[in-house]
């Protein structure tokens, strides 16, 4: 598992909540459509880490 990336999935995550809270305060739909693009980028990277994880995991239980 590498904490800098899931620290950077994380922030990614933030960042395109952030993005698609202000628009919808703002009612740009192209900043809303970027803000969950985010967002499921950051859930990928996440679900890589994870995979990484079970991978070294069931390796060392091998």
């Amino acid at each position: 598992m590498s904490l800098e990336e899931r620290a950077k999935a994380t922030a990614k995550n933030l960042e395109g909540k952030i993005q698609e809270a202000a628009a919808n305060v703002t009612g740009d739909p192209q900043d809303k459509v970027e803000g969950k693009v985010k967002q499921a980028e950051a859930a990928a990277r996440h679900g890589k880490e994870d995979i990484k994880d079970d991978v070294k995991r069931n390796i060392d239980n091998a």
